[in-house]
């Protein structure tokens, strides 16, 4: 079956149809439907005939398309459509032949950015996708990524996402670890991002006066839109926001300094090899020990990573940050004691 550009439209109008109990749809109300939607996006759009809508529910119905099994039944001398199991839904099932070629299409297009500076990302989005639209009967999958199916909270991404998107204000009900309710934020949300594989929200507090409000998605309770008037984010860029950080804090008026951190022995070909932060510069000064200079801020996020290397790691320079981590270490010690 030919596949024109908006099919994948019309499919998922002919879903929301098909599955609504509410409402008869007859062939005529398909039609319609179909025309608005496509209307939306294409304002000199001519609509659709009977026969292309046959021919949508023909394709939906086999095994290329979903396999819907769809009740046609009789009012009088018109005929309408609904599921059998109006539960059931296309959004549901796995990718079918028209998505995974569309989905190929997109890669295919998005490959030719490789190399580009600024397109780096493609080198590990590119192989995901490949993966999750191969039609080769693998036995088992030739590539894992680094990613938490479990997290909680991760459900809302998509909703956050769109908020974000369409620019609409949230209250969100939230609960840290420290506290043993959750309370309320109306946020304008901004910016996602992912690190040490957990998501966080950026956004403007309005009670806070602060436009870069931070929340961790795992520790969201419920969301809610609301009507209040969106406030653009004209402060932040937040392409720079985090080129003077690792992770997602950033303390207040905190400035970037020289941080000289010495790592030992097979650390330190580790190191070489994968840089902790874009500022990194680094050079062995003999055999066994890199050093290892960066320009960054200090913060929660980046005295956990120094920790995280326990005795192939010290810190030269700045003295406060080498006194935070050995006063750290000797407490750690103290747990063994």
């Amino acid at each position: 079956m030919a596949i024109n550009k908006n099919a994948l439209v019309r499919y998922k109008v002919l879903d929301n149809c098909f599955r609504n109990p509410g409402k008869k749809y007859f062939i005529d109300d398909l039609i319609s439907a179909c025309d608005r939607a496509l209307l939306e996006i294409d304002s000199e759009s001519n609509g659709i005939s009977r026969r292309q809508i046959f021919e949508d529910i023909a394709f939906m119905e086999s095994k290329a398309g979903w396999r819907i099994e769809l009740n046609k039944l009789r009012d009088g001398k018109k005929v309408y459509y609904r599921y059998v199991d109006t539960n059931f839904s296309i959004n549901n099932m796995p990718l079918n032949e028209v998505e995974i070629n569309h989905l190929k299409t997109a890669l295919h297009i998005i490959a030719q950015f490789k190399g580009m500076p600024q397109f780096e990302w493609i080198n590990e989005l590119a192989p995901k996708l490949q993966q999750g639209i191969s039609t080769h009967a693998l036995s088992a999958p030739i590539m894992d990524f680094d990613n938490n199916q479990y997290l909680k909270g991760i459900e809302h991404l998509g909703t956050l996402y769109n908020a974000i998107f369409y620019r609409k204000v949230l209250q969100i009900s939230y609960q840290p670890f420290d506290n043993d309710k959750p309370f309320a934020v109306v946020l304008h949300p901004y910016f996602l991002k992912q690190y040490n594989n957990r998501w966080f929200l950026f956004g403007y507090n309005a009670d806070k006066k602060k436009y870069d409000w931070n929340m961790a998605i795992d520790r969201i309770v419920a969301i809610k839109e609301t009507s209040i008037k969106y406030v653009l984010n004209d402060t932040i860029d937040w392409l720079e926001y985090f080129e003077d950080i690792i992770g997602v804090t950033k303390p207040l008026d905190a400035q970037p300094e020289k941080v000289v951190l010495h790592f030992k022995g097979k650390t330190g070909n580790y190191m070489e090899t994968k840089p902790i932060h874009g500022s990194q510069k680094s050079q062995w000064i003999n055999d066994n020990t890199l050093v290892v200079n960066l320009f960054i801020i200090i913060n929660y996020e980046f005295e956990r990573l120094i920790l995280s290397y326990a005795d192939t790691v010290s810190v030269a320079q700045p003295v406060h940050l080498a006194k935070t981590i050995k006063n750290k270490l000797h407490e750690a010690l103290k747990a063994y004691k």
